[in-house]
């Protein structure tokens, strides 16, 4: 009896809430780090598992992000991110871990945590604020202000100890502080009087408990900090409820490998610049150099439709291309009844640019249809900056981007060094082309702008209510809606509420001058609400401002104001007081970013891309759902497409990789057509050529069958005497799981297919051999494998030496063309850099092991081949860069 009596009372233990079973809680101690690897994670996971024993709850951990998955979650009742820090996880776990919230999850955040997912702001909001420094480890006082809490209750008022102590940045005004921190007792607090080291709130469904408590070991056995850390997880953990994910709103990321990027067209084009896709998916493409071409769908074919007599053809003194030419293309938003097509170009015979709109009658645009909109100066005989693209908002708002029109080099006129990679504020009567106040700068001058008109019928525009400046102002110019850009190549608007948005391609400068001439070099991707003032050339990213600089002895004046900008050049001819300015939503460096890590380093060209909406395509071949609402950009050079999520009142949220595994020959323009379906206009690995890999191609999302993935292909011999036995074998997986047949083609006329991954089979002929093979699922969809070469019959110390050589170079190659390298240089013809062959010759035989050329590489240059600045690759590893380098010498 008393044992059934002591069994019910355990039962009855389990049991609440009318029946629900209780289990024990389960939490996952996350503890990646992409940055600075906190020393006492080790020893802070340990006590949390010692924590879980003493308190009947189980621990888990992992530094594993494939573990932050809806399935893998779904089995906790809190998870513990412990001093992680950086880019922790990858857009698929972050939706999974919003997902988790959504569905009533649980968060603890520990020190570090706070230090993680600076381009991922529901992050920011879940933590409750940003690290933003901290001085030396030292004492300070501790005040508990709140002692109502689990975290807290042990607490004494005034709690004084070692640590590391945070200043911090964006903290949410939703948080319930627990703890602060007295800036008075310890050196280098910058956030004064309410200063939080530890709170809690309510977020999404769940609950989120941060401390900032933790950087030390000693930590881990202080009793109180203990109690401390285990009341947060215990106020986490709550009532143990059951998550429900019927209550998620974000949605779960579509598989990359359902996409694909579809080769319309490849090869023919000759320096493409913007295109227009037509309601039947023709699309226009126009040519730097004049023609205006069509991709015809239905054929797959691309003739010429027109052709624009475009200044081109004169060069820089120094060799580099000019940039003008025929820019940028738009049709009209009801080009189906009207056929009119707006281009931007530079027409030979007058030193303008120009807007004009023109008719396209069948497949023929005929300039006898031109009528010009608007134009305006540009200076010619010198590079750069043109901007060119143009784009429709609502309501049949036309925008068009112009560049600065100033040059970035120092056109031999004994400046310093550097003069170019730093803003341009040279007002000496002999530099003006070296000003950019006189254009971007400048409220009197359309160059350095976007404008924006509404377009009339007749070809005549009016000018909008909300430009920048309110028609007959004195010293203004009427179009403009945004100033203060260097070079807005590419610019997309919101069809639904006008946001306008663009890539700004900044200077080139690789490092801070903060004291004598201002910020290094960043590109910027920019969101415009309303009409503004954007900074350059007086500001850069987050209004990092450049200080007046005199030209003639050196002397740097205090940095501008960006709430109270002068433009005092002598070549202003507009107002000298200027809007205050506006930040970047986005900025990169040459370099790593710290606020953007996941935008990688290199090369830089920032593009904007189209806005997407569901509810604006028909169903079928449109984009997913998740991408509703979402903004597109893009890197020239770097090659990558980035998707951008808004919060409700369009401020960054969450950037992330879009088709990340997928190569990018140069993207230039992307648009969405009108199926919902991206096109992206290439214009391939070089500048200023007609280039092999240029080209148009379309985005596919296959929402059925996948075909098989292959990873691999290989061969336990690539030569050999006759006869040559060969095992080959590939390694490929199927999304679906479906059963796979191999079918090889062994170069030879033979094909053989198998149900294993695994062929031996022998050559009995001299030969080379190119083997392939083709994997499908029992669906019937397939994929074919690269080819590797087999050397029959051959086999020598000649041959193997020759083929190590081969591979190793073929090593460095493919690793160079996986760079933005080939944008500025090709094998034996001279782009805006020199061929790799001309600096195989430049370079003495010991470069590698002296490490100049390394050097160069890893920290850029200028000045040695012209003008063109050569970026920094500073996370190329050692043994990269010579693989690289030993290529380029084996072009000897």
């Amino acid at each position: 009896m008393r044992l059934k009596l002591t069994l019910l009372l355990a039962l009855c233990v389990l049991v609440f809430n009318f029946g629900k079973i209780v289990t024990k809680p389960k939490v996952l101690v996350f503890t990646k780090t992409s940055g600075f690897h906190h020393a006492s994670i080790p020893v802070g996971a340990a006590a949390i598992i010692k924590l879980g024993v003493e308190n009947n709850f189980s621990v888990d951990t992992t530094s594993d992000a494939a573990k932050i998955t809806e399935t893998n979650l779904s089995k906790y009742s809190a998870v513990v991110f412990l001093s992680t820090t950086g880019y922790m996880l990858n857009n698929y776990q972050q939706a999974d871990l919003e997902r988790y919230m959504q569905a009533g999850g649980n968060y603890v955040g520990v020190h570090a945590a706070a230090d993680a997912e600076y381009d991922w702001l529901w992050y920011g909001r879940l933590v409750g604020a940003y690290f933003d420094s901290h001085p030396a480890q030292q004492e300070a006082v501790l005040k508990v202000i709140d002692k109502n809490h689990p975290a807290t209750r042990a607490l004494p008022d005034e709690w004084k100890r070692k640590d590391e102590w945070y200043n911090f940045k964006m903290i949410s005004p939703d948080i319930h502080v627990l703890i602060n921190i007295d800036e008075s007792s310890y050196q280098g607090g910058t956030n004064g009087a309410n200063h939080p080291m530890a709170w809690f709130h309510n977020f999404e469904n769940g609950r989120a408990f941060y401390t900032e408590l933790g950087h030390t070991d000693e930590s881990y056995s202080d009793p109180a900090y203990l109690k401390h850390l285990l009341g947060g997880i215990q106020y986490a953990i709550g009532d143990n409820k059951k998550l429900d994910y019927s209550k998620c709103t974000t949605l779960r990321v579509p598989e990359e490998n359902r996409f694909s990027k579809t080769s319309l067209i490849q090869g023919t084009f000759y320096e493409p610049t913007e295109m227009a896709v037509l309601p039947n998916l023709d699309i226009l493409v126009t040519q730097r150099r004049g023609e205006i071409m069509l991709f015809k769908n239905a054929t797959k074919t691309v003739k010429q439709v027109g052709f624009l007599d475009a200044y081109f053809k004169t060069v820089h003194t120094k060799g580099v291309n000019a940039e003008e030419g025929v820019l940028g293309l738009q049709i009209d938003p009801n080009f189906k009844d009207n056929h009119y097509v707006y281009i931007y170009y530079s027409p030979s015979d007058t030193s303008v640019n120009r807007l004009s709109r023109f008719t396209m009658t069948g497949d023929t645009i005929d300039n006898k249809t031109e009528k010009v909109v608007l134009q305006l100066y540009s200076q010619r005989e010198i590079c750069c900056h043109t901007g060119g693209s143009i784009a429709f908002g609502p309501d049949h708002m036309l925008y068009v981007s112009t560049g600065d029109n100033s040059t970035p080099f120092d056109e031999g006129k004994n400046q310093p060094h550097d003069t170019h990679a730093f803003a341009p504020l040279d007002d000496r009567p002999d530099y003006i082309n070296h000003d950019s106040r006189r254009s971007a700068g400048n409220t009197n001058d359309l160059r350095g702008k976007i404008l924006r008109i509404k377009m009339k019928d007749d070809g005549t525009y009016t000018i909008p209510a909300g430009n920048l400046f309110k028609p007959g102002t004195a010293g203004t110019k009427p179009e403009i809606y945004v100033m203060g850009d260097r070079n807005p190549y590419r610019i997309a608007v919101d069809k639904k509420n006008s946001y306008l948005y663009w890539g700004e391609v900044g200077p080139d400068a690789n490092n801070d001058s903060l004291a004598t001439r201002g910020p290094r070099g960043y590109d910027e991707f920019n969101q415009a609400k309303a009409a503004g003032f954007f900074g350059w050339p007086l500001f850069i990213g987050p209004n990092i401002p450049y200080r007046p600089y005199d030209y003639a002895t050196g002397v740097s004046g205090p940095a501008f104001d960006p709430l109270h900008p002068i433009n005092d050049s002598k070549n202003n001819t507009g107002l000298r007081e200027l809007p205050p300015a506006q930040k970047a939503m986005i900025w990169y460096p040459y370099g790593d970013s710290k606020e953007f890590p996941q935008v990688g380093s290199g090369g830089r060209t920032a593009m904007a891309g189209p806005i997407y909406y569901s509810d604006m395509f028909p169903k079928g071949a449109r984009m997913p759902d998740y991408y509703n609402k979402k903004v597109f950009f893009y890197d020239w050079i770097r090659g990558w497409i980035k998707v951008l999520t808004l919060q409700p009142n369009g401020d960054l949220d969450k950037m992330e990789p879009f088709m990340a595994g997928t190569k990018f020959n140069s993207p230039i323009d992307m648009e969405m057509g009108p199926d919902g379906r991206i096109y992206i206009l290439e214009y391939g690995s070089g500048w200023f050529s007609k280039n092999k890999d240029a080209g148009l191609a379309r985005i596919d999302y296959n929402t059925g069958n996948r075909a098989p993935e292959i990873k691999s292909i290989a061969a336990n011999k690539l030569y050999g005497k006759l006869p040559l036995p060969v095992t080959l074998t590939v390694a490929a997986t199927d999304p679906e799981k479906n059963k796979m047949t191999y079918t090889w083609n062994l170069g030879n006329g033979v094909k053989k297919t198998t149900t294993v991954p695994k062929l031996l089979y022998t050559y009995v002929k001299r030969g080379n051999y190119n083997v392939s093979v083709s994997v499908a699922d029992d669906e019937g969809a397939a994929t074919q494998s690269k080819t590797i070469a087999i050397l029959a019959g051959q086999d020598s110390p000649d041959l193997k030496l020759k083929l190590a050589n081969v591979k190793a170079n073929a090593a460095g190659m493919a690793l160079m063309m996986s760079l933005d390298c080939k944008a500025c240089h090709k094998v034996a013809e001279k782009s805006v850099g020199p061929a790799f062959t001309e600096v195989a010759k430049k370079y003495p035989n010991n470069a590698v092991s002296t490490g100049h050329l390394t050097k160069k590489v890893i920290t850029g240059g200028h000045g040695v081949w012209g003008d063109v600045d050569m970026p920094a690759h500073p996370n190329l590893k050692p043994a990269e860069l010579k693989q690289i380098i030993n290529w380029i010498y084996s072009l000897k």
